[in-house]
Parts: structure tokens; sequence; C-alpha cells
């Protein structure tokens, strides 16, 4: 059988983007809640202490591993020996934490984190600027490999790798030292082919984000108006489970690849309206029966 590990991140807890959408709770409430869900794993989050000396006790205490965490990298537009000092502190402490990568966001350019930026001014780039763009993060990528902590990089909404076609050019024009990190619900809010996908660049998928969308609430958005922002309070993503997306179908495409690893919730959406502690164990059961189908055994 196939091995998973199964992760939630902590911005079903709290926001970094919008505050407002974040519950009251510690990082050990956060962490028991994950725990009592049935989780292993969790990526970094805001209220982590980036100090395993510090952090490895309470982890230990939970049964929670760090499974990943966000890096808002500007490689797109900065210079690459700045971006090898601001992930340095990153990466020494993922390594002491025994964590199996460092996500890669690409912020440069990016409307993600901007409400008054609708969808459709996402930055666009053309064959010619991806070019170097993908040399460049494959460079990158090498050095963060022979430093003993790969990258997985996000193709993320408002970001300048967002679409399907985006990211085949990307993966073209770039290396097998850089990983990818395959996010179903990302790929779908694009208006991508999510198991199209799988089947292009399973070579490179090294972490997988089970983040489901309601369909209905994108298909509502006006994208000339409205951010991404507004699509993630009207409650574009969520929990498998809970969403439109079909994660056996997806897991299973995986699985036929033979991919083992993390399989990691990422859903933020409004904590009052959808209670994290129960949004989490909806996804854990939806994530047990999905792994069940495809075949995997889930380990700690």
């Amino acid at each position: 059988m196939l091995k998973a590990k199964l992760g939630i991140a902590p911005i079903a807890w709290w926001n970094d983007d919008l505050p407002e959408l974040s519950d009251d709770v510690s990082l050990e409430e956060c962490l028991r809640q994950a725990s009592a869900a049935g989780f292993t794993g969790m990526e970094t989050g805001r209220r982590f202490p980036m100090n395993m000396r510090e952090l490895g006790p309470i982890l230990r205490h939970y049964g929670i591993s760090v499974c990943g965490g966000w890096f808002s990298g500007l490689l797109l537009d900065g210079d690459m020996s700045k971006e090898k000092d601001r992930i340095a502190e990153q990466m020494a402490f993922f390594k002491a934490a025994g964590a199996p990568c460092i996500v890669y966001g690409e912020t440069a350019r990016s409307i993600q984190g901007d409400r008054s930026r609708p969808l459709a001014t996402k930055p666009k780039l053309s064959e010619d600027e991806i070019k170097p763009y993908g040399r460049k993060m494959t460079a990158f990528a090498q050095w963060c490999l022979d430093q003993g902590m790969p990258i997985s990089y996000h193709h993320h909404m408002g970001a300048a790798i967002e679409t399907e076609p985006e990211l085949d050019l990307f993966m073209k024009h770039s290396g097998s030292a850089l990983q990818l990190l395959f996010d179903a619900g990302h790929m779908a809010f694009a208006g991508g082919d999510v198991l199209r996908v799988i089947d292009k660049h399973h070579a490179r998928i090294t972490h997988v984000h089970t983040k489901d969308v309601r369909i209905e609430v994108i298909n509502s958005l006006d994208r000339s108006k409205d951010s991404f922002l507004d699509a993630v309070v009207r409650g574009a993503f969520t929990v498998p489970g809970d969403g439109s997306l079909d994660f056996v179908t997806i897991v299973k495409r995986l699985a036929s690849y033979g991919y083992e690893g993390w399989f990691v919730i990422e859903a933020e959406q409004d904590p009052v309206k959808n209670p994290p502690l129960k949004m989490a164990e909806t996804g854990h059961k939806e994530l047990l029966r999905v792994m069940s189908a495809a075949n995997y055994s889930v380990g700690d």
C-alpha cells in the first residue's frame, strides 16, 4: 500500500491576510483541536515560534509534527542572494523540525492579499518572461536542496503562476530541482482541469493541499470587481467533504502515479460560520474515506 500522512494548516484558525477571519484561540488550542480531529501534522502559521526548543515540547504534547509552511517569496523581481538570506531562518527551523519542505509562494506582483484588487487584475507573464523566472526559481530550488531543505512551489490564485496554461509554461521552463505543490482548490478556482494537471506534472508533485471549493460561490463572482479575499469571505474554500471536488478521483489519480507523503487541508473561511474544529473533523473523516478508496495506508 502507498503511504500517506494527513495534515492541516492553521489558516482555518488564524487568517494572516484577513485577521477578522480568525478564531480567538492560542497555538496550544489550535494544536489540541487539530490533534482531536485526528491530524498528525500541521503547517506553520503566524503564532508558531520559529524555535524548536520552544515549539518542540508543545508539538510533542499534541502528537503533531511540522508538515510544511509558507514562505512569501519575491524572486520574480528580487535578488537571489537576498532571497537566500530571507529564507535562511525558516530553513534552519524546518530542518530542526524535520519538515518535508518549505512551501514557496510567489508574492511579487501578487494581488492575493489586496482586497482592493479584482481577480482580473492578477499579474500576467508572457512566455518570454516565464523563461528566465523558471531558470531563476530552478537555481534557487537547487540551492535549497543543497542546504538540505527542498521547496515546493505553490501555484496560487492572484499570483503570477495561477492558471493551468501558466503552470504548464512554468514547468516547461523550470527544472526538476523545483518541486511542485499541487493544490486542487486553487487549480479548480483558476479554471484548470485538476486531473489533467496531475497527469502532466505528477513527476514534480511532492506536496499536496486538499483544499476544496464551493463552486457555486466561485461561479457567482464578478472577477472584474471581486478580489481573491472577497472570494474567501464569501466562502469559496472549504474542507474535503463539504465542497464540490471529487477527492476520491483526485487522490486515486495521484496514487496511480505513486505519490506518497502529506495530504494537507488548507481551507481558509469564516470561523464563525464554519467552526475550525468541526471543519477539521469533517475534513479528516472525508480524507480517511478517500485514502481507503485509493488504497493508501495512513500513518503518523
